[in-house]
């Protein structure tokens, strides 16, 4: 049977509540009772020892006579204390005894402690020790001290210790009331945060992704979950959105050239179009561009692949930089632009191929992206823990809002996708794929009509 997480707290709450008032009450009585019967065990050696020092005192060393009047009170009040007495003189001859003075009240103690005992579940009995009388060194008598050993409880003592009983028992049971009220409670508070993730976390797996936990708790734990979750549903969210511009924009790729084609194909077949070689290179320009989608889409594909399996080696990444430059500089000619590459040789393990593919590409963008007689500048930077490659250029700029998204696939600033502005828009995302391989990372500056600054940094370790 599975039970609800408040349910398994707030048992678990109270077990661990019940243990410790238990073992916490069990100890406590036993070392109370263990400290008070030692206390007890002492005071009737101390009481026994001032007996024989007050009969001591009753012995007149001159007249070698005993003040019975005195005996007599000393033996009552022990025996009203429960300790019965037995008095003899030096020559063993027996001076006072208890119970021939009131043998009534000597049973009368006997079966009252016997049975105050008893009740305690204290194991014991009468036992009688004898003591030297002694005044000044030298032995005048003994007595003969009867008590319930090894101790024994008065009346007071005997209330004493079920009051210190009935104390603990009601502490103990005010604190499993109160541990049940406060581990309920407890239990809710974390309960609550936890159940309502769940819950979030269903609606997120039907695809709600709009939905939020928007209160806080007082748990550091609670809240990481709180704000894993919710982190989780925006990423979600994101991810669902680009899935949707993924599908519009891989639609609109290649429906373009796919209805370029077969409305041209169609016209002439109907006799509409005269068969041209003109048409007919219309024709095959567009399954070109269906041809080099598909042949991005491949590379792509490899990339990612291969991201784990870099061919790793000791190369100059200001090689690198000028391959691409060298590559690109007769279309910036073209266009009238001013193509610079500076900076200073830097030395690291890369995958020589692929780095040049990112250098290339983001040459590629500077030139497409940039209006004639701008300027585009390379620049290669080095230090102790990494190398840099900035592109910079004065071309039109990346809107803000924007500048999370381009690299994704098929993302293009350029809405209208016009074929003079470039490819399909998955140039940055092998950029940004072979880059996180090295374990480094790519950056970018851009303001609207202002231009951009790309920079791939990469760990020399």
């Amino acid at each position: 049977m599975r039970r609800s997480l408040r349910t398994q707290l707030t048992l678990s709450i109270l077990l661990i509540v019940f243990v410790t008032v238990a073992l916490s009450s069990i100890l406590s009585n036993w070392f109370i009772n263990r400290g008070f019967e030692d206390y007890v065990e002492r005071q009737e050696q101390i009481r026994s020892e001032k007996i024989v020092d007050d009969l001591s005192e009753q012995y007149n060393s001159f007249t070698r006579s005993w003040n019975q009047d005195f005996l007599h009170t000393i033996g009552m009040y022990a025996l009203y204390d429960s300790y019965i007495l037995k008095v003899y003189d030096v020559d063993g001859v027996m001076i006072w005894d208890a119970e021939n003075h009131d043998m009534t009240k000597c049973w009368q103690v006997m079966d009252e402690i016997s049975a105050r005992m008893e009740k305690l579940k204290r194991d014991g009995g009468f036992v009688s020790h004898v003591y030297d009388i002694e005044q000044s060194g030298v032995k005048v008598g003994s007595v003969s001290i009867t008590y319930y050993g090894p101790y024994f409880f008065n009346e007071n003592d005997f209330r004493f210790i079920k009051t210190l009983n009935t104390v603990l028992l009601v502490v103990g049971a005010a604190a499993g009331g109160i541990s049940v009220v406060v581990g309920g409670l407890l239990a809710r508070r974390i309960a609550r945060p936890v159940t309502k993730t769940a819950y979030i976390a269903k609606q997120i797996s039907e695809g709600n992704y709009n939905i939020r936990f928007e209160s806080e708790t007082n748990t550091r734990e609670l809240n990481d979950l709180v704000s894993a979750i919710n982190d989780l549903a925006g990423a979600l969210s994101e991810q669902e959105n680009l899935r949707k511009q993924l599908t519009t924009n891989m639609a609109h790729e290649l429906r373009t050239p796919l209805t370029a084609v077969s409305s041209h194909l169609e016209a002439m077949i109907e006799g509409v179009w005269e068969i041209t070689p003109e048409r007919i290179a219309s024709c095959h320009e567009e399954v070109l561009r269906l041809g080099n989608l598909v042949a991005d889409l491949e590379r792509l594909a490899k990339v990612e692949a291969d991201n784990l399996n870099l061919n790793l080696a000791e190369n100059d990444l200001m090689e690198v930089a000028r391959i691409a430059y060298d590559s690109l500089e007769a279309e910036a000619v073209k266009k009238n632009l001013s193509m610079q590459i500076t900076g200073e040789h830097s030395y690291l393990k890369i995958d020589r191929e692929r780095m040049i593919q990112v250098a290339i590409n983001l040459v590629s963008n500077a030139v497409k992206y940039t209006p004639e007689g701008g300027i585009i500048h390379i620049e290669v930077k080095d230090d102790d823990k990494r190398s840099l490659l900035l592109i910079k250029d004065s071309g039109i700029g990346i809107p803000e809002k924007e500048l999370p998204l381009i690299f994704e696939r098929f993302y293009r600033t350029d809405k209208s996708r016009n074929r003079k502005t470039g490819g399909a828009g998955i140039g940055l995302t092998i950029v940004k794929s072979i880059v996180s391989a090295h374990s480094g990372n790519i950056e970018v500056e851009s303001e609207t009509d202002k231009g951009s600054l790309f920079t791939v940094s990469i760990p020399k370790s």
